[in-house]
């Protein structure tokens, strides 16, 4: 891939928008639809969790991430809290 992908282009140039426009644009599309708190880092996690769900291949989302052990990828995405959730909510004495 090369350094010239990305998702969304400039309006004014052929470059990337940057983090900034990128965050406007997210955060005013999702309080129209009624989401409050949403940042674009909330968006890179959501892949993560998504893709670990589908895959369950977290040692190439940990590379996707740059995350230096696969433990630090599942707590990241929330996928060790999940499993907490789920045994908690399921353990009867």
């Amino acid at each position: 891939m090369s350094e010239e992908c990305y998702l969304f282009k400039s309006r004014r140039s052929n470059e990337p928008i940057k983090r900034v426009q990128a965050y406007k644009i997210i955060n005013k599309a999702a309080k129209e639809v009624g989401i409050e708190d949403i940042v674009t880092h909330t968006l890179r996690k959501t892949f993560g969790y998504h893709f670990y769900q589908k895959t369950k291949d977290v040692a190439l989302l940990q590379e996707i991430f740059n995350h230096s052990a696969p433990s630090i990828t599942l707590r990241y995405i929330g996928i060790n809290q999940d499993v907490i959730d789920e045994a908690v909510l399921n353990f009867s004495l």
